[in-house]
C-alpha cells in the first residue's frame, strides 16, 4: 500500500477539519461562509473561490474524494514533487470554478436580460430570486424566465472534486496504460480510455442534467473544468519544461 505523501496528507487534514466544522459549528453557518455561491448572489464572497475546495456535502462525499486524493494524488506528488502537485491541484480547483460559474452565466445572462427588457428592475429580479417569492403582476413569460435562472442564482459549490479531477488527468497522462475500474463495474480499463470516458460522461451530465454515477446536484462542469486545467498544465510541462522523458 502506498504511503501518504506530504501535500496529500495535509490536504486531507484540512478537508477533515473543515468537515468537522460543518458538524459541530453548524452546517448553515459554515456553508454560508465557505461554500462557493454564484457571484450575483449576495452570499458570494471572494474567499469562497478557494474555501469551497475544502467543503463537503456529507460523509460519503468527503470519503470518496479523500480516497481518490490518496489513490491518485500520492503517485502524482511523488513524481512531480510537492510544489508542482499543489500547483496542479489548486489550478484545477480554479479551473473548475471558472467553467462551472461560466456555465451558470451562460444560463443566467440571456434570461436576465429578457426580464430587464420586459420591464422588471434589477432590484425586483434579485429580490424574487433571493426570496423565491413572486411580486404582484408578474406575467407568465416573466415567471418562466425567473424559473430558468433561479437554479443558477441560488447555486452553491462545495467539494474537492474539481481539484481531484485535475490530479486524475495528470495521473492519466503520466500513466496512460495503468488499469483502473469503477467500484460497481469491476472491469479493468486503461487510464487513457477510462479518464476521458469519465470526463465525457460528466460533460453530457452537465449539459443534459442526466446523472450516470453522481447525485443529480453534482456540479458536473466543475469536474470537466478541473480535468481540463490538469490536462493543459501537464501537456504544457511535458512539452516545454521537462527534460526528455523525465518528469522531475
Amino acid at each position: 500500500m502506498m504511503r501518504f505523501s506530504e501535500a496529500v496528507k495535509h490536504l486531507m487534514i484540512v478537508n477533515v477539519i473543515m468537515f468537522i466544522g460543518t458538524l459541530f459549528i453548524g452546517n448553515g453557518i459554515f456553508y454560508e461562509w465557505f461554500a462557493m455561491y454564484f457571484p450575483k448572489n449576495d452570499a458570494f464572497q471572494p474567499w469562497q473561490i478557494v474555501t469551497h475546495m475544502f467543503m463537503h456535502g456529507g460523509i460519503s462525499h468527503i470519503l470518496f474524494n479523500m480516497f481518490a486524493l490518496w489513490m491518485f494524488g500520492t503517485p502524482v506528488e511523488q513524481v512531480l514533487g510537492t510544489k508542482r502537485f499543489l500547483f496542479i491541484y489548486f489550478s484545477a480547483g480554479l479551473g473548475a470554478v471558472a467553467l462551472q460559474v461560466g456555465y451558470y452565466y451562460f444560463q443566467y445572462v440571456p434570461n436576465y436580460n429578457a426580464l430587464l427588457a420586459s420591464g422588471l428592475s434589477p432590484e425586483h429580479i434579485k429580490q424574487m430570486l433571493a426570496t423565491n417569492k413572486l411580486m404582484e403582476g408578474v406575467s407568465q413569460s416573466q415567471l418562466l424566465e425567473l424559473q430558468a435562472i433561479f437554479p443558477a442564482f441560488n447555486a452553491s459549490m462545495v467539494g474537492a472534486s474539481g481539484c481531484i479531477m485535475g490530479i486524475l488527468a495528470a495521473f492519466g497522462m503520466m500513466n496512460p496504460n495503468a488499469e483502473l475500474m469503477l467500484i460497481f463495474l469491476p472491469i479493468p480499463i486503461k487510464a487513457k480510455y477510462f479518464i476521458p470516458g469519465i470526463i465525457i460522461l460528466d460533460l453530457i451530465s452537465g449539459i443534459t442534467g442526466q446523472s450516470f454515477f453522481s447525485p443529480s446536484n453534482t456540479a458536473y462542469m466543475a469536474h470537466v473544468g478541473g480535468a481540463l486545467a490538469g490536462f493543459l498544465i501537464m501537456w504544457y510541462w511535458k512539452k516545454n519544461q521537462f527534460n526528455r522523458n523525465r518528469w522531475y
